[in-house]
């Protein structure tokens, strides 16, 4: 048996055969794992439990599915942090805190999105401790669908604006935030997302070898998913022939 990790889909109307190719995973793939874990941004926009997209139904069945027999447990992306209990009730789901250590047959992991070890994006940083703000959370859910769905699109187009005028560097995870981050939590494992560069890199901890795994991102014709079992991790494509 085996744990899957996967995470940033950034499922949308916009792009069903993503979707498509997401459930053929959790019909095929996920079933025979012991637990399934998303790593943050399966969903493009969650504008609250209130206003599900009539093309996530679709997949939020096929996860309560799942998680009838796997455990399916589901952390905040930078897309999607306001899923909350309702979401979890309809998707049978877990949902996880921004940071949790888990035991990985035998090695203390640390799970995260990723994107708070990116801190050389002072601008994102900023962006985030706004919108993570329950005063914040709490206005923006007061507001009409209609009224969050432009202020989605606006976000959109002022993050589209100011990436393209970002390099890879300040982009990327901080090296020094990592092993900092590491070492606080007591651990010489760390699975992340939010990149979209997925690659499993070896680092010293205070003479220890330890790992900083991150998981890709999906395309319409091709996911990825890390496959943990008590031997090792290995980083695999999802695919409609896989």
């Amino acid at each position: 048996m085996s744990t899957l990790f996967i995470s940033d889909l950034h499922l949308s109307p916009q792009h069903p055969e993503l979707t498509q190719l997401f459930i053929k995973f959790l019909q095929h793939e996920a079933p025979h794992a012991e637990k399934l874990y998303i790593l943050g941004d399966l969903f493009e926009v969650w504008l609250g439990d209130d206003m599900v997209l009539p093309d996530y139904q679709q997949a939020i069945k096929e996860i309560k599915q799942l998680s009838e027999s796997v455990p399916v447990l589901v952390m905040h992306g930078n897309r999607d942090f306001l899923m909350r209990e309702t979401f979890a009730a309809m998707s049978g789901c877990t949902l996880l805190s921004d940071s949790e250590i888990i035991d990985l047959y035998g090695t203390p992991t640390l799970l995260l999105h990723g994107d708070t070890l990116c801190t050389d994006d002072k601008a994102y940083q900023d962006f985030r401790n706004m919108v993570r703000n329950p005063d914040w959370q709490k206005e923006l859910l007061a507001k009409s669908p209609e009224e969050r769905l432009a202020l989605a699109k606006k976000y959109r187009e002022i993050s589209k604006t100011e990436t393209e005028g970002k390099t890879n560097e300040i982009m990327d995870v901080n090296q020094q935030t990592v092993e900092t981050v590491m070492k606080q939590s007591g651990v010489t494992q760390l699975i992340h997302g939010h990149t979209h560069r997925p690659a499993i890199h070896d680092l010293k901890l205070d003479n220890q070898n330890a790992k900083r795994i991150v998981l890709g991102d999906w395309q319409e014709t091709q996911g990825s998913m890390l496959v943990c079992d008590s031997s090792a991790c290995e980083l695999r494509a999802v695919t409609l022939n896989s």
